[in-house]
């Protein structure tokens, strides 16, 4: 018999051989494989994951709240995938490179970006809003998959230059439709290059749902270009953090490249302009935030005796704290000035941009001229 037809009369994909080390209820599972990759956390540390997950959950409600108040043109929540953002993001060391989507801003909370620069592209303030060379991680890629060619290009120099750091690239579901991220595995197989195909499988490309895509599991894609794929539950915030250091030492050590498959579910809308009650059943929401991957840490974080009155007031101050600040950053933003379009588009003189400049000072330079002879 095949896979079970969902609603949507595709196949539902299986849901074997999934890496998880913390269930849906806050039990902590032995595992002989992974648990020695995990084996410094403490309850402590545990803890500070948990921080990190409440954090970007708050900043990711602010910036909903401040798109809806008029203040951000758009804004691509992350709600639910806190735990394969901050799984991975924790994982990582500095000299490592993230390209990401437009939807890490959990991965940029890890990397250091500061709050308000997150939101600056999404307020049409600036081309990016950070210096992708100060903390390691490009700015958001809108165009879907792109920035696995990217990371793959960057990781040949990682390999030519004999570093140890490695190129992560994050990319959901939907993307592993595009020629870009399925020659990028081809280029990262052939040159055994150090890099990480992360895909955050949440589970609807937009409205598509992922088994319209693909009818197995999309790491078990992976082989199949010559590059080994791990499956976690991407809701598992430990589990997610020992695939990523098994992908990273593979990648330090000369064993080329990983695909994980980060098995999770967007429990908002694809971004503020959609509406995923016009193509989503309401149960299957309801199936996963029960896998909530906060509410999963805060049950085995009280079972340990550590989910203390006094810990999660700290933990909320912190969160509140973050967002009040973004929210500041945001509103006293300095809009920018018309010509300042043309500004930090190449690190070089350009002639073809130069008359682009000069055409549209000219545009502009036409409005004040027609004042002139109104008045």
């Amino acid at each position: 018999m095949g896979p079970a037809a969902s609603r949507h009369g595709v196949a539902a994909q299986p849901q074997h051989d999934i890496l998880q080390l913390i269930t849906s209820e806050g039990i902590r599972i032995p595992n002989e494989e992974y648990d020695r990759w995990v084996e410094d956390i403490t309850d402590d540390r545990l803890a500070g994951l948990y921080e990190d997950m409440v954090v970007i959950r708050r900043i990711d409600k602010e910036a909903t709240f401040l798109q809806r108040q008029g203040e951000l043109a758009l804004w691509p929540p992350l709600l639910g995938q806190e735990a394969a953002q901050i799984g991975s993001g924790r994982a990582l060391r500095d000299d490592d490179f993230v390209f990401p989507s437009y939807r890490e801003n959990g991965v940029a909370y890890c990397r250091g970006v500061k709050s308000e620069d997150i939101l600056r592209v999404w307020r049409g303030n600036a081309h990016s809003g950070w210096d992708p060379y100060s903390i390691n991680m490009a700015t958001p890629q809108i165009i879907i998959g792109a920035q696995s060619l990217h990371a793959v290009g960057y990781a040949m120099g990682i390999k030519y230059d004999g570093a140890s750091s490695v190129a992560v690239t994050y990319f959901g579901d939907g993307a592993t439709s595009q020629g870009d991220v399925n020659e990028s595995l081809v280029f990262a197989a052939s040159f055994q290059v150090p890099v990480i195909f992360f895909c955050q499988n949440n589970h609807w490309a937009i409205s598509e749902p992922v088994g319209l895509q693909s009818s197995v599991p999309i790491a078990d894609r992976a082989p199949g270009f010559g590059i080994p794929g791990i499956r976690v539950d991407g809701n598992d915030v430990l589990a997610v953090l020992a695939a990523t250091r098994v992908a990273l030492d593979r990648a330090r050590t000369g064993g080329g490249p990983t695909f994980i498959e980060a098995v999770t579910y967007r429990m908002g809308p694809h971004t503020t302009a959609d509406d995923p009650k016009k193509y989503r059943d309401d149960n299957e929401l309801q199936d996963w935030v029960e896998k909530d991957p906060i509410s999963r840490v805060e049950a085995l974080l009280t079972r340990q005796g550590k989910f203390t009155d006094n810990f999660q007031a700290k933990v909320q101050a912190t969160a509140d704290r973050v967002a009040a600040e973004m929210r500041s950053g945001c509103i006293s933003m300095v809009e920018p000035e018309p010509m300042d379009v043309f500004s930090n588009v190449y690190s070089s003189p350009n002639s073809m941009l130069d008359r682009q400049r000069d055409q549209y000072a000219s545009y502009l330079a036409s409005f004040e001229a027609a004042e002139e002879v109104a008045q």
